[in-house]
């Protein structure tokens, strides 16, 4: 079975090719793993993000506490993700969000300090990079996008059909959550469907 670094080298090859092996044994040098069980938290609320983090193995969830006191879930994160609230781990300021786990997972580390060594030293890297956070934007814009211009049906189709993988792996608190509706609403979406 492949380790956690291991699994990290394998989508940095695949995503800039170009990297070469010498440069991927000094990131790998670089790396530290991390053992997280169910319900921690990689990033507690209100804390700077000391390293970033990109998942081997598990499920991690993102959310906030809204001016009522709910939480909120702004995103979910698999294997082959970077769990990251990145605005504020580029900028080392305490997060508004926390990240937590839903199910025990194999967090591979990168601390912001040597991930900066990295951007300086290893050329390669700053493509990767550059096309990292390009995919964290492209996310972020797509969530936003779709509060504006989709119906709660349409997001909930969306999410069935991007993170099919997921739908058995989360709660309906947490998928209503992200939806951004009520629980009774959800049900009648799927009562809805399943009459179509």
């Amino acid at each position: 079975m492949e380790s956690g670094a291991e699994i990290l080298l394998k989508s940095v090859k695949e995503i800039c090719p170009d990297i070469t092996d010498d440069e991927l044994f000094v990131f790998a040098s670089k790396l530290t793993i991390e053992e997280l069980n169910k319900k921690d938290f990689f990033v507690p609320i209100n804390k700077v993000q000391k390293a970033i983090g990109f998942i081997a193995n598990g499920l991690v969830r993102s959310s906030f506490i809204d001016n009522d006191g709910n939480e909120i879930t702004v995103g979910f994160y698999a294997k082959g993700d970077y769990a990251t609230h990145y605005p504020a781990f580029i900028t080392q300021q305490p997060s508004k969000y926390s990240i937590q786990c839903l199910e025990p997972t194999t967090m591979v580390c990168i601390s912001y300090e040597n991930l900066q060594w990295i951007y300086e030293n290893l050329s390669g890297f700053e493509k990767y990079g550059r096309l990292v956070a390009e995919e964290i934007l492209k996310r972020q814009q797509a969530r936003i996008e779709s509060f504006i211009f989709q119906t709660a049906e349409e997001r909930y189709l969306d999410f069935i059909k991007c993170h099919s993988d997921l739908f058995n792996r989360i709660s309906v608190s947490h998928l209503c959550s992200f939806l951004g509706i009520e629980r009774q609403s959800l049900t009648r979406i799927r009562q809805k469907l399943a009459h179509k």
